[in-house]
């Protein structure tokens, strides 16, 4: 019996929702207002820091390895 295990998910597909997110918490970040929500706002810059950098390593990686 042969297992195959296929990812769900491609390499553009998770690009695309790294992107998203880190535009998403850059927003959030930048909205948030320390009177009314309790949101550390370094903590999501860096979050969404990260996110844009694995955006970038996904980007990088479709440009050497085309698929």
């Amino acid at each position: 019996m042969e297992l195959n295990l296929n990812f769900p998910l491609t390499l553009s597909e998770i690009s695309l929702w790294l992107a998203a997110m880190a535009i998403i918490l850059l927003i959030a970040s930048e909205l948030s207002s320390p009177s009314n929500i309790l949101i550390n706002k370094k903590r999501l810059r860096f979050v969404a820091l990260i996110l844009g950098l694995g955006f970038m390593v996904t980007v990088i990686i479709r440009i050497f390895y085309p698929f």
